[in-house]
């Protein structure tokens, strides 16, 4: 597992030094997908209690889609250096979300790893945090973990939304980037 998360922790450590920029917002996204790949390797190391291997097939595309996902994250950002702010910024929105996504993340990862004692490898229904509601809220964490990234960068929609308004005099002024009538 230290193998699946690596590289895009090393993508996310490397932007610093590659893409050294003042800008908070890239500094804040650099951040949050680098934090995000070290405590992935933090769970692997400290937390997990694996049941089984997992296949090389397997192991190779996780790797690649995890590695190209930190990749393009980051790389996409280099896009918006220069630009205007967005009207409406979401990047502190963004943070907060990033945060209550990684907090619970963790959290529940640390609930599903008191389930089994060390070389045990039975499945058990978890309990406690959100299990008693949701049956994978490390998951629904995580999908606010990403929802935080995507609004500490505010890239694509903001940029295509652009270059909508630069394109086509008549484009709608109330149409949004990516939430409506907010961004």
């Amino acid at each position: 597992m230290l193998l699946l998360y690596t590289p895009a922790f090393l993508v996310g450590v490397a932007s610093f030094w590659l893409y050294p920029a003042d800008d908070s917002r890239f500094l804040f996204l650099k951040s949050a997908v680098t934090i995000h790949f070290f405590k992935r390797l933090f769970e692997v190391i400290f937390i997990h209690k694996y049941s089984g291997e997992m296949s090389l097939d397997t192991i190779i595309i996780i790797l690649v889609s995890y590695f190209f996902v930190s990749l393009s994250l980051i790389y996409t950002q280099t896009f918006n250096q220069g630009l205007s702010e967005p009207s409406i910024d979401l990047k502190y929105l963004g943070i907060v979300l990033f945060l209550i996504g990684i907090s619970g993340n963790f959290y529940h990862h640390y609930l599903l790893s008191k389930l089994r004692t060390k070389g045990e490898k039975e499945y058990k229904i978890p309990k406690g945090g959100l299990f008693e509601l949701v049956i994978c809220p490390h998951y629904l964490f995580e999908i606010l973990e990403f929802l935080g990234i995507s609004l500490i960068s505010q890239t694509l929609s903001y940029v295509t939304r652009k270059w909508y308004v630069s394109k086509f005099e008549d484009f709608p002024k109330e149409v949004q980037a990516f939430i409506p009538f907010v961004f």
